[in-house]
């Protein structure tokens, strides 16, 4: 099981601030096209990966990073400001 968090517009788009998966997937990439097939809500959260960020285990990660021992996944908007 891993712990899914979603931040600021893709929480609104999915609905949910966080939530418990189980998954077989290998990589953020993986997750990310299990999470997309599930309904229209996560595809179209999920459909420009150029205007998201993911972070494992609280470290800013890639979609090709493997989830191997990981407990937590949060996908994220890049941070702006100044």
């Amino acid at each position: 099981m891993i712990e899914v968090l979603y931040f600021a517009w893709v929480r609104e788009r999915i609905g949910l601030p966080r939530e418990r998966v189980q998954t077989t997937a290998a990589t953020v990439a993986d997750l990310v096209a299990e999470l997309s097939a599930r309904e229209e809500r996560y595809a179209l959260a999920f459909a420009d990966l150029a205007s998201l960020r993911v972070a494992l285990d609280q470290e800013l990660s890639s979609f090709d990073a493997p989830l191997a021992g990981v407990r937590e996944v949060a996908f994220f908007p890049p941070m702006t400001g100044g």
